[in-house]
């Protein structure tokens, strides 16, 4: 499999300003023209274990991460004994030659069955159990070794500085391994500075002393590497684009849509999104709201747990307000009665629910898409929800603001699924098309009808639609009650048989209608030519290796399709029975044990996978082994069950 794109990673103590690191290069790279995917791994401590981060950049669009590493930049043990095997011949590692003498024994973070496998790696070799053995074997693999002295090059560049400023100059150690980076492949230095800038923005100081630090580290490079990696990365013009995270993209979806009130309690992954959105609490407004002053704004609260938030979204759905609220499972779990309340109420709420690896605690820091049952039941007894599943950065932008609109529009809660793999990844994303957002408030009446005078406000009346005027608190004459018994058109609670038949079929009428009026392109996406060798099936962020994978087998002859499901309930069994029908061969591809996806397509249109790939290891899938994985699926006698089991 042919790959042009160039691979870089970092890692280091969490706490280290990896994060830091990783998008300064990518926003370098950004800045210089390049498309970039990153892809960031991190453990559920605070600080001092390892995390690093992986940015895949190219000349084309990216989708997904790769297993290949062309460059590691190392500034400790750890990083360089973890990942020096996935470094590719041809490739580099640099890293600093004063730590070069320690045991691997001594690294005291690091533990496990992959610390066993070096071992024994090096040991089966003939090279000593140390970091120098990891890099002669490395070496002896076609690698190329870059030597940067950290602490004597950053003491050098201190003397440029006053004696105060030195505390600072000791946090530059990312920023010289970056510098290096970027010298070693020749790319410019202009956006590098550009990078530095953007990241320290609102410390102005700090950014001018980390331009010094990566302007003298890129000559030092230059003058002791002249050959540097034997690659190039080389900038080129093209259109603006936006630099943004996953839960960015359903942050920004989000304000577009009208959002104008979020709720959330602490929770890894979901927590990002909400801290970006307390960031820009006062934005710039569409044109179509019509503001006087052309600003808009949310209200971004913080709440005592994840049951406070739903309940507090629901109330300010209630008095009017376009309202969501932020989890992921675990917090999920505590929203589910609250949830049940805006069922039963038909009550217009979302919740974006960031999947993450469980059960329970599980891997909180981890990749997984095992909460998609969960979802589609979660609560007791029935009630419609609408699901939605993003598969990329942009969706999850369109997504986000559909979500917004379904909720009002059909008067039930929507759930946005979006999973870590794509929540915290970096990519490059074309500026959204503000006409493809629309704002419909659905049966939202500010006032109630002059000949309704004198007459009961009937908050769940019975229409032919199951749509009922929906009047927020404070409209005059609209007394309403809200509880969450079963209840007759004016909210009393009512334990009638007729009215409880009645008032079910009312709320599940409503996801028949919402089945019927959404288009087609806004629930699934098939990619790929009509007469492909098999049909992939699948869901949220996969979708990246997918494509990238198909495009590779491509290449090799190997042509597939892909059914791409968005939206999950109301599920759309029309459009996948009439793609899988036809289909030559059936590969379901999910992040779960039990590819929850082809049991429910199994379920609604009684056709099975041939071949299903899963993985539940906690890191997402990559366009390599995807690849590799796909292309035996596709051919005659694969087996029933593939597990990929790649990461670090």
């Amino acid at each position: 499999m042919k790959d042009e794109s160039f691979s870089w990673m970092i890692g280091g103590p969490q706490g280290s300003g990896v994060d830091s690191s990783a998008n300064i290069f990518a926003r370098a790279c950004a800045h210089g023209g390049l498309w970039v995917f990153g892809k960031r791994e991190y453990h559920s401590n605070i600080m001092g274990l390892h995390s690093y981060f992986q940015v895949r950049v190219s000349e084309k669009e990216l989708r997904s991460p790769v297993d290949k590493v062309d460059l590691l930049a190392t500034f400790e043990e750890e990083t360089l004994v973890r990942h020096a095997a996935e470094v590719v011949a041809g490739g580099g590692i640099l890293y600093d030659p004063a730590k070069s003498a320690k045991p691997i024994d001594e690294i005291e973070t690091w533990h496990g069955f992959a610390k066993e496998h070096v071992l024994g790696h090096l040991k089966g070799e003939g090279f000593e159990p140390t970091v120098a053995g990891v890099l002669r074997e490395a070496e002896e693999r076609g690698v190329k070794l870059f030597p940067i002295p950290y602490t004597d090059l950053v003491n050098q560049l201190s003397t440029h500085y006053p004696e105060k400023q030195l505390s600072k100059l000791t946090r530059v150690v990312n920023v010289v391994a970056v510098a290096a980076s970027l010298a070693l492949v020749k790319f410019d230095l202009a956006p590098l500075d550009e990078a530095v800038r953007a990241i320290f923005a609102r410390k102005a100081e700090i950014a001018e002393i980390n331009v010094f630090v990566a302007d003298r580290t890129y000559e030092y490079a230059t003058k002791q590497f002249p050959q540097g990696l034997g690659r190039q990365l080389r900038t080129r013009a093209g259109p603006k684009r936006l630099f943004l995270m996953g839960n960015q993209a359903v942050a920004l979806g989000k304000m577009l849509g009208g959002c104008r009130m979020q709720t959330y309690y602490p929770i890894t992954p979901a927590s990002d999104e909400s801290e970006f959105l307390e960031a820009h609490e006062v934005f710039d407004a569409l044109p179509a709201a019509k503001l006087p002053d052309g600003k808009g704004s949310i209200l971004v609260v913080q709440t005592e747990d994840e049951i406070a938030a739903i309940t507090m979204a629901t109330g300010a759905a209630l008095a009017g307000t376009r309202a969501a609220t932020s989890t992921s499972g675990p917090g999920f779990s505590l929203m589910c009665e609250g949830l049940g309340f805006a069922g039963i109420n038909e009550i217009p709420i979302v919740v974006t629910l960031y999947q993450r690896a469980g059960p329970s605690t599980g891997l909180p820091t981890r990749h997984e898409q095992g909460d998609l049952r969960f979802a589609m039941h979660s609560g007791q007894g029935e009630f419609p929800r609408i699901l939605l599943a993003s598969g990329d950065m942009e969706e999850c932008i369109y997504d986000a603001a559909r979500a917004m609109d379904y909720a009002e529009r059909y008067q039930l809660p929507v759930i946005h699924l979006v999973d870590k793999a794509l929540a915290n990844s970096n990519s490059l994303v074309r500026i959204p098309d503000q006409n493809r957002i629309r704002i419909e408030r659905g049966g939202l009446v500010r006032s109630l009808p002059a000949d309704a005078a004198g007459s009961p406000y009937k908050r769940f009346a019975f229409t032919e639609d199951g749509l009922s005027p929906r009047a927020p608190f404070g409209v005059k004459g609209a007394l309403m009650w809200n509880t969450g018994d079963e209840h007759n058109e004016l909210g009393h609670i009512d334990e009638d048989p007729e009215n409880r038949v009645k008032m079910m079929e009312k709320r599940h009428g409503k996801l028949l209608l919402a089945a019927k009026q959404i288009p087609r392109e806004e629930k699934v996406n098939l990619f790929g030519p009509a007469d492909a060798a098999a049909t992939i099936v699948s869901w949220g962020s996969t979708k990246g290796a997918i494509l990238d994978a198909m495009a590779s087998l491509a290449e090799e002859g190997v042509r597939l399709n892909f059914l791409q499901i968005r939206m999950v309930l109301p599920f759309p069994e029309d459009a996948v029975r009439d793609v899988l029908s036809k289909a030559k061969r059936r590969i379901g591809v999910e992040m779960n044990y039990s590819s929850q996806m082809a049991g429910v397509i199994s379920e609604r249109t009684h056709l099975s996978m041939d071949t299903e790939i899963v993985k539940f290891n906690g890191r997402p899938m990559t366009h390599n082994e995807l690849h590799d994985a796909l292309k035996k699926a596709a051919a005659t006698g694969a087996p029933k069950r593939m597990v990929l089991t790649n990461g670090s």
